[in-house]
């Protein structure tokens, strides 16, 4: 069973990973993003979507570890 369990999950990692191949291939047109008069370079829409992904996984965590704290807290009070 434990061998079927790492053949599904290498299958899934391939999957996932032919999927951001391909978004990125299909991706590749240059554009700049503006925001509040600040603006970038043209870079490929792939770059601020994986840039957007990363930032996100960062933040993520934290936000959701600073809530638990404040829940920690409030409970020990």
């Amino acid at each position: 069973m434990r061998g079927a369990k790492r053949v599904v999950l290498v299958l899934v990692v391939l999957l996932a990973v032919l999927v951001i191949l391909a978004f990125v291939l299909e991706n590749q047109q240059n554009v700049t993003l503006s925001f509040l008069g600040w603006s970038t370079a043209q870079l490929p829409v792939a770059v601020f979507v994986t840039l957007a992904l990363i930032l996100g996984m960062l933040i993520g965590p934290l936000i959701g570890g600073l809530l638990r704290l404040k829940g920690r807290r409030k409970q020990g009070l």
